[in-house]
Order: C-alpha cells, then sequence, then structure tokens
C-alpha cells in the first residue's frame, strides 16, 4: 500500500473524482457483503483500540477502512510524548463510540509501515478512510485540536464515502473491567493538570504539575506534562508565517530562534527544533549564550532524555559549548 500524501482539506476537495468513487463503491461492496452474512455484530469499547503490524494491516487497516474511518497512531516505548498522546487517542476512541477505530503502530517493530508513510518524527497521526491514507497532525497537539480534526475526518467518511462507523456494546466489558489501581499520593493533582489541559487552561494545568513538583521535583510524570503545558502556552497566540519570517531575517536574535524552535516542536520537527537552538548556541555568548542552552534543555523535557535525538541533541550541544 503506497499512502497517498494528501492533507485534510485535499481529501475533502478530492481532485481525483474518479478515485473517491471508486473507493466509496468499494466501501458499499464491503458493507454488502459484511450485510449477507449477517452484518457486523457489535464490539465492545475495547475492541475500538487495536494493535496493528504490518502483516495485519492489509486486514486491520485497509479492510477495516471501508467500514469505519482508521486512525493510525504511530508510536515508540522510548517516545515520552507519545505517552501523553496515546492514552488521549484511545479515551477518545471509546468516547466516540466507534467512530472512529484507533490501530496503534509500534515503529520500531514495523519500520516498513513507518517508511511507507514518510514519517520523520512521533508521536505522528494518519488516518485511512475507504483504503485511502492522509496525514492528520504530529507532535504535541491540544485536545481541542484533535478533536476538530475527528470531527471532520468523520464527516468526510460519511458524507464523501458512506462510513456510518461500527456498532459498539457499551456494557461488554463490565465483567471484565481491570480492578482500579490503588490511587497515588499525586493522582488528584495529576487528574486536575489533565482536566485543565481538556478544557484549555493551560495556566491551571502549569500549576497543577508545579504543585506536585514542589513536593516531588523527581516525578517523571510532572516533569513531562509541565514541560508539554508550558510549550503549548508560549506557541498558542504565535502566528507561525511573522515568527519564522522573524528568525529567518534575524538569526542571532535568541528570543526569535526561541520562537520558532517551539513551533518547530509543536509541529513535531523535533530535529530541526534542537539544531535550531544548537546553533544559536554556536554563535553567540554570555547571557544569550545561556537563555539560548536553557530553552534548549526545556525542549529535551518535551520529548524525554531516552530519546535518542535528546541523546544525539545533547552531544552537538556539548561539542559547541566546549
Amino acid at each position: 500500500m503506497q499512502p497517498r500524501n494528501m492533507s485534510m482539506s485535499g481529501v475533502v476537495d478530492l481532485a481525483a473524482v474518479k478515485a473517491a468513487g471508486e473507493a466509496k463503491a468499494k466501501a458499499e461492496q464491503a458493507r454488502a457483503e459484511a450485510a449477507r452474512q449477517g452484518g457486523s455484530a457489535a464490539v465492545p469499547p475495547s475492541a475500538l483500540v487495536i494493535d496493528v503490524d504490518e502483516a495485519g494491516f492489509e486486514r486491520d487497516v485497509l479492510q477495516r477502512s471501508a467500514e469505519v474511518p482508521v486512525v493510525l497512531d504511530f508510536w515508540a516505548e522510548w517516545c515520552e510524548p507519545c505517552k501523553q498522546l496515546g492514552p488521549l487517542l484511545e479515551r477518545l476512541a471509546v468516547e466516540y463510540r466507534g467512530r472512529f477505530l484507533l490501530a496503534k503502530i509500534d515503529v520500531d517493530a514495523n519500520q516498513m509501515l513507518m517508511q511507507q508513510f514518510g514519517i520523520q518524527g512521533i508521536p505522528a497521526v494518519f488516518a485511512v478512510v475507504a483504503g485511502q491514507a492522509l496525514p492528520l497532525f504530529q507532535g504535541a497537539v491540544p485536545e481541542a485540536q484533535i478533536r476538530e480534526t475527528l470531527d471532520q475526518l468523520i464527516a468526510v467518511g460519511e458524507e464523501r464515502f458512506g462510513l456510518t462507523g461500527i456498532a459498539v456494546d457499551a456494557d461488554a466489558d463490565a465483567g471484565s473491567a481491570a480492578p482500579a489501581r490503588p490511587a497515588g499520593p499525586y493522582d488528584s493533582l495529576l487528574e486536575a493538570a489533565m482536566a485543565a489541559l481538556d478544557a484549555g487552561d493551560l495556566a491551571g494545568a502549569v500549576q497543577a504539575y508545579k504543585n506536585v513538583l514542589a513536593d516531588a521535583p523527581a516525578h517523571p510524570e510532572a516533569k513531562l506534562g509541565l514541560a508539554q503545558a508550558e510549550l503549548l502556552t508560549r506557541v498558542q497566540d504565535l502566528d507561525p508565517a511573522a515568527v519564522r519570517r522573524n528568525a529567518a531575517e534575524n538569526p542571532a536574535d535568541v528570543a526569535a530562534q526561541c520562537a520558532a524552535a517551539d513551533l518547530d516542536l509543536a509541529g513535531g520537527h523535533v530535529q530541526d527544533a534542537f539544531g535550531r537552538l544548537v546553533e544559536t548556541v554556536r554563535r553567540t555568548s554570555g547571557e544569550d549564550r545561556d537563555a539560548a542552552r536553557v530553552r534548549l534543555l526545556d525542549l529535551f523535557e518535551v520529548i524525554g532524555a531516552e530519546d535518542p535525538r535528546v541523546t544525539a541533541a545533547r552531544q552537538a550541544l556539548a561539542r559547541v559549548l566546549f
């Protein structure tokens, strides 16, 4: 399968009308075959999130996409932002009650799929609709934006391809629910932070994470959450075009380079963000150099110390400092 590199607006417009018609016909044929065999039984909420590998991609993604939009979450165990985005997508998959199916793909175990989709960094989220692939977003994205993207994806699936989703039996998992784990000492504060993020209250989320760190400075989830919330706070009101133009015209302006690096990272361009700040550290001195270095360290926290891109950037930073 060679996925198409198209934007959401490209799918809505469907310049290739013939391809759209063929895809819709295939979707209708698949639904007719399912109806002939007795229809698709309702699935439990747990079946809305599946792990997919290269061997099962045809069956679990391409064939299912004739029935429901399939959202692909490309992730890896070492990717700290993935650990924030993944549970959010899983929660939304259940909340949307079969309007889309979430397929999780471990890039370390499925390098061929990663290459076919042209993925340069993770987390990266794509969708497949009636056999046609499209990119959705990459990197740290606010929940409100994710919901908007999902709503548009579902509308495209219904209007252009007649995809009505899959039936869900909300009570099917009730008898097999896992026992609740004991509450940790900071769970209520972390939940408050997540609730604030869901509500778009970035300042509230930042404060909630700081409340945890005031008592447990090394708390890994709070450190990661704070770094991500602070990044989203810095970029939420930026004009991307103006920021990038300012950075290009003023290479020695540390504030301009830091703002552009924030946008790079928030957009999933991790190596671009790190490279920009390493170069800024190289060409500056004194307080300017220290400001660029500190911002780079802040961005390391967003990605996580175990990410190989952080390791490489730390080595590059050491070379320009020493």
